[in-house]
């Protein structure tokens, strides 16, 4: 049996809302009738609800306040209109703002009732026809991701369950297993899926770059700042923010963050004038935030905002059945890259792919198919010795058995040191007791350096 639709129906008329339950008593759908706005607002707030008729002209909160309220917190759910001044001006606005319709005061019954008919059946069949675009995906690689291991099954069905719900997501996992692919995957699905998708890596910026990217800032707000410039928050308002390495920010940006999550407005550096904002955020770490909050190393009232759901992303060890539809992906990309024709590797090779612990999770994987494509001799390939799946500097030889420059040893041990962290920038500039900001460059001329030698 189908479930029966849910119409609100908000006009302080109390002669319109009786005249409204009269005729739907024996209707295909059930009303609630709100004298007052605002409750009609907050029972949405809470209830699943079809179709909202609502009045125009009401105190606390005109049609067109409750309308822009709604779409807050329900982007699709279809908005009529009801004036009794006939004014345009207005109804083309509630149009702007998303309302499926407008109707005049005073309105025929019979011809309002035909048109809210109209309404739910072409909801019914919007609804129906994105189901259908859901379960014909099912029959490929979802979101863009490779895989059909039970752990990424996993991954992918939290996905579905949050498309249509716009909260904030936690998405944890070890370095190259995915994640901004997976919060891509989230907005993609999602209502808000023609609106930006903005990444910010926390790890790569001080504390000062990192407030002025997110909040933006006003002009003579810093020297340099020769002009006024919104920020990626600002920016992104209606989409998501994907904040990549969370884990890494500081104390101090953390509450500045949580300020931003729990009020949805941004003031930019040297300004006074709260922006407001509609943002849903999708963070990133390869730590474990519960843990480091009740250590205290991590806001614990920052780490509750944004857990309302978390994904865990598998590491790929544990998903080795994976792993040759992986490559075969890897080697498609590839060739149509380096203008190739490889087949793929032998058997021995990929059963050694399949057995190796990956460290460096899919990116390791995508490199090593990268970098042996690149020097393919034919159309077959090999992984000649097991060495090559070792990962850089954790040889049993040290990283100093070749007897390396100062400068080459330096860049072996931080290199090593982040590995150990598992990509931590924070905890490996602690270690090496220099700063975020001086890591991060000595990291860019490394990757300058391989640019360089390639």
């Amino acid at each position: 049996m189908a479930k029966q639709a849910t119409i609100l129906f908000v006009d302080d008329d109390p002669k319109a809302g009786e005249l409204m339950l009269r005729f739907s008593e024996d209707a295909s759908y059930k009303c609630k009738v709100f004298q007052d706005p605002q409750l009609a607002l907050d029972y949405f707030k809470t209830h699943q609800a079809d179709l909202v008729i609502s009045d125009l002209r009401m105190p606390k909160l005109t049609g067109i306040e409750l309308l822009r309220e709604i779409r807050l917190v329900d982007k699709q759910v279809p908005f009529i209109i009801v004036t009794g001044f006939a004014d345009v001006e207005s109804a083309i606005e509630a149009m702007r703002l998303g309302a499926s319709d407008f109707v005049k005061k005073p309105f025929d019954m019979d011809e309002l009732c035909l048109q809210i008919d109209k309404t739910l059946k072409h909801e019914a069949l919007v609804k129906e026809n994105r189901l259908l675009k859901r379960q014909l995906n099912k029959e490929r690689d979802q979101y863009d991701m490779i895989g059909r291991a039970p752990a990424i099954q996993e991954v992918y069905s939290i996905i579905e369950k949050i498309s249509d719900v716009r909260c904030n997501v936690i998405i944890e996992g070890e370095s190259g297993t995915g994640k901004e692919l997976a919060a891509r995957a989230i907005h993609m699905q999602g209502q808000n899926a023609d609106k930006p998708f903005v990444v910010i890596d926390c790890g790569a910026l001080t504390d000062t770059l990192l407030e002025s990217e997110l909040f933006g800032h006003e002009k003579g707000a810093f020297t340099g700042a020769v002009s006024s410039k919104a920020g990626l928050l600002e920016t992104a308002s209606g989409g998501t923010v994907f904040l990549d390495e969370i884990g890494n920010i500081s104390d101090a940006m953390q509450i500045k963050l949580l300020r931003v999550v729990q009020e949805q407005q941004v003031t930019r550096v040297g300004g006074v004038k709260p922006i407001k904002i509609d943002v849903r955020f999708i963070v990133a770490t390869n730590q474990d935030l519960e843990a480091r909050s009740i250590e205290g190393t991590f806001r614990h009232d920052l780490y509750h905002r944004l857990n309302v759901v978390k994904i865990r992303m598998p590491a790929l060890r544990e998903r080795r059945e994976d792993i040759p539809h992986l490559v075969q992906h890897f080697i498609d990309a590839f060739n149509l890259q380096y203008h190739r024709d490889i087949i793929g590797f032998d058997a021995k090779s990929m059963t050694k792919m399949i057995n190796h612990s990956w460290p460096g999770n899919i990116r390791e994987l995508q490199n090593l198919v990268e970098r042996h494509i690149a020097l393919a001799d034919g159309r077959h390939m090999s992984v000649s010795e097991l060495s090559e799946l070792k990962p850089v500097g954790l040889s049993n030889e040290g990283i100093d058995s070749d007897l390396p420059t100062l400068a080459e040893l330096e860049r072996r041990y931080i290199l090593k040191l982040l590995q150990l962290y598992n990509d931590n920038r924070e905890k490996t500039s602690e270690t090496l007791d220099i700063n975020k900001s001086t890591l991060w460059r000595k990291l860019q001329s490394y990757k300058e350096d391989e640019t360089r030698e390639n």
